[in-house]
């Protein structure tokens, strides 16, 4: 079981981090905003609005804001800015036992895949897969679900997934109950192979990716079969694979097809459609949590994240 971080409270102050690339800062300095309605103070990390190619400054940098934000016992928690590319850049070079001695939220999704998974894993914490800011709540389009969201970080909130927030399709029936792990499809095959793979032995795992066609798709989940995570994991939480539409080719499988081939036969509870990812509404999750999904009644139950 890991440890769940301490809930926030009125008046604390989260962190801002932009641990993979440059953040939108005009989206970014948007989405304060919201962050003061919900009664937080906010830290902003000194390299955020740094840029160093494709990077939001070094990997030095961008490791020296994580780090500050996890040492300084006045931040409770730390929200992302944005994803796109650089987090496994020093994934070697994380001091987990910063995390492990004073556990604190850490939300995001997409490239932050690759920090919930080590920090689950070599940590032992609960982290929190989330819309973030620039790239999610500083926009126009930020939907009122995703909003009420953020409410879990304040009270421990048991999270029930059910067709009313979006048609699901079970792929595969039965029940399974285990640590929700995962995030990002694209991130966790490119940890395979490395001391920062998933672990999904006997868990529930979430995968989701945006703008990746169907052959895509059936290449990252083969490599995903051959190293044997599938068909080690309790039960697959199929997310929202946003723009997968083909472009390369004219004859294509369709991505239903693809999953269907790949965890169709798995035995496994498998269950789609959840709006979970690079989509509006965002269903944020706390990974790591215990979890159980129901392939029959095509519902996800999810403890709480924080104590």
């Amino acid at each position: 079981m890991r440890t769940r971080p301490t809930r926030l409270q009125k008046g604390d102050t989260i962190g801002i981090i932009a641990p993979s690339s440059p953040p939108n800062m005009e989206n970014l300095q948007r989405s304060l905003a919201f962050i003061e309605q919900l009664g937080l103070n906010v830290k902003m990390g000194k390299h955020v609005e740094n840029i160093h190619g494709y990077l939001a400054g070094t990997d030095d940098e961008r490791l020296e804001d994580l780090h500050d934000m996890l040492a300084d016992p006045n931040v409770k928690g730390i929200i992302c800015a944005g994803g796109g590319y650089g987090a496994g850049r020093y994934a070697d070079r994380i001091d987990f036992q910063l995390m492990a001695e004073q556990p604190k939220i850490l939300w995001g999704y997409s490239d932050i895949t690759f920090l919930h998974t080590t920090i689950g894993q070599f940590a032992n914490v609960v982290t929190f897969h989330g819309p973030m800011l620039a790239s999610d709540v500083g926009k126009e389009t930020f939907h009122e679900l995703s909003a009420r969201m953020f409410g879990q970080l304040f009270e421990p909130i048991e999270l029930h997934y059910t067709e009313t927030i979006s048609p699901l399709t079970a792929i595969n029936g039965g029940v399974a109950q285990g640590e929700l792990v995962g995030g990002n499809l694209s991130l966790l095959v490119s940890a395979l192979g490395s001391k920062y793979e998933i672990d999904t032995r006997g868990k529930l795992l979430l995968i989701e990716d945006v703008d990746e066609e169907p052959y895509k798709v059936d290449a990252m989940l083969n490599q995903l079969r051959l190293a044997g995570k599938l068909q080690e994991a309790a039960g697959i939480v199929v997310g929202d694979f946003a723009r997968a539409e083909p472009k390369k080719r004219k004859t294509t499988l369709t991505l239903e097809e693809v999953f269907q081939h790949y965890l169709g036969d798995l035995g496994k509870p498998v269950v789609s459609g959840f709006k979970i990812g690079h989509c509006e509404p965002h269903f944020a999750v706390p990974l790591g949590a215990e979890a159980r999904l129901d392939g029959d009644g095509k519902t996800l139950t999810i403890l709480p994240g924080v104590n």
